[in-house]
């Protein structure tokens, strides 16, 4: 699934390595679950999703600033963006 939007924030898309693919960065330092995978657009933060007890990917965009992830689930290769709450 593709979706093509006119978001200001695509220009803080860059080729990123995830920083933790084995899982989400703070879920692992604390050793609590996750639900799903999100990748930072901008650094390569693995965070989880917003379904995850510690929503580690929203908060990673919303306190530093990074607008825009994607998916790191098999099969899934969407995009969202916190700011506009769309998908990019």
């Amino acid at each position: 699934m593709t979706f093509v939007h006119a978001d200001p924030h695509v220009t803080a898309i860059r080729a990123v390595v995830p920083r933790t693919p084995q899982g989400c960065e703070e879920c692992l330092r604390l050793g609590t679950p996750w639900v799903h995978l999100r990748l930072c657009l901008t650094c390569g933060h693995v965070g989880c999703c917003d379904s995850s007890p510690g929503k580690h990917a929203s908060a990673h965009a919303h306190t530093i600033g990074h607008p825009i992830v994607q998916s790191m689930e098999p099969g899934e290769d969407w995009r969202w963006c916190y700011v506009d709450q769309n998908f990019v």
